[in-house]
């Protein structure tokens, strides 16, 4: 794992990063890495999410390559990037599903939420979460990484959110 890990983060290019952008990216990271993964994901390449029996799985298989009955419901293309965050379009049929949204909200809220109540950001970070997978589990400490370097580039790492946010606010009026 520890190899794995380093290698991950030699790969890493962590731009400076606003505090809501490395909310946004820590909840789309976090909601793919909380699926079931069985392969070593790879930057710039796409792979898409199902929802079958309960379960998020993220998949090296499209969605016109198999039928729903075998992939489950199609939530969306998700890619790993350069910094080791994830993006997530979402499947047109959970883009305007109100109950799918309405749950992703409440997700959103509840990281908010962690995120506001810790004491520096940077506690609320996937550093190691024993739950996960292995290759989630080494994708999410390498994301605390790179937030954490993105941070640094921001001038907010060791800052609360409200902090932060004061931080921010202060920067872009200057």
């Amino acid at each position: 794992m520890l190899d794995s890990l380093q290698q991950a983060r030699n790969q890493l290019v962590a731009p400076a990063k606003s505090l809501r952008q490395i909310s946004s990216d820590l909840f789309t990271s976090l909601f793919v890495l909380n699926s079931h993964i069985r392969f070593k994901p790879t930057a710039k390449q796409t792979y898409w999410l199902y929802l079958k029996d309960g379960e998020y799985r993220l998949s090296l298989i499209a969605p016109v390559q198999w039928s729903p009955d075998r992939s489950g419901r199609f939530i969306g293309a998700c890619e790993l990037q350069a910094d080791l965050t994830w993006t997530l379009e979402l499947s047109a049929d959970c883009a305007n599903d109100r109950a799918f949204l309405q749950t992703i909200a409440e997700r959103r809220r509840q990281l908010e939420q962690t995120l506001q109540q810790a004491e520096k950001i940077e506690d609320a970070l996937p550093v190691y979460v024993e739950t996960l997978p292995y290759y989630a589990r080494v994708l999410a400490s390498a994301l605390a990484y790179s937030l954490k370097q993105s941070m640094q580039k921001s001038g907010i790492l060791g800052l609360s959110f409200r902090q932060a946010e004061k931080q921010q606010r202060l920067t872009q009026t200057e």
